[in-house]
């Protein structure tokens, strides 16, 4: 089976609670979890000034609009499609377009838990990029950014470079 995909469904305004558990609801109904596996409203905090002080408020992020992962079949397209309040995907003419690697990240829609098996002072092999290959020490490891800072040696300096965590591997002794 191929493997699920996200896909932006767009409802009218203010519908988008009820699309998504309408969705839900629905694949319970038809057994179809393993088609449809997750449903989301990205949501932001802000914190709102108001008269009586600060206000801390869940808004959404992109409003009239409902990401769904799934796998695409006819089946999926017209349950979804079918919902009250959807109107349609995302894409060109009825041709659903998946959200690209990038902006799911950019999305923070799925939360990729990193684990790191190396710490500050390991030497590592960069594994991807510009310094391909290259060995370095790690400097800084910011797991909430996903980047982590090696020391490289290029052209007999030190020079400090940021790189994402799975850039890097740590060399084995």
């Amino acid at each position: 089976m191929e493997d699920a995909k996200w896909y932006v469904v767009h409802t009218y305004s203010g519908y988008e609670n009820t699309v998504a558990a309408s969705i839900e609801k629905a694949v319970e109904n038809r057994g179809m979890r393993d088609l449809i596996q997750e449903v989301n409203i990205p949501l932001e905090t802000v914190t709102e000034i108001t008269d009586n002080g600060p206000k801390t408020v869940e808004r959404k992020v992109f409003p009239g609009y409902v990401l769904v992962k799934m796998v695409l079949t006819d089946d999926t397209w017209h349950l979804v499609r079918n919902i009250r309040g959807s109107t349609g995907f995302v894409g060109s003419g009825n041709k659903a377009i998946p959200l690209s690697d990038a902006e799911i990240a950019a999305l923070g829609v799925e939360k990729h838990e990193v684990v790191v098996n190396y710490a500050v002072g390991d030497s590592v092999k960069i594994t991807d990029g510009a310094l391909e290959s290259f060995i370095g020490t790690v400097d800084e490891i910011d797991v909430d950014h996903g980047k982590v800072r090696v020391v490289v040696s290029m052209f007999g300096r030190e020079t400090p470079v940021e790189l994402d965590l799975d850039q890097v591997e740590p060399i084995s002794d």
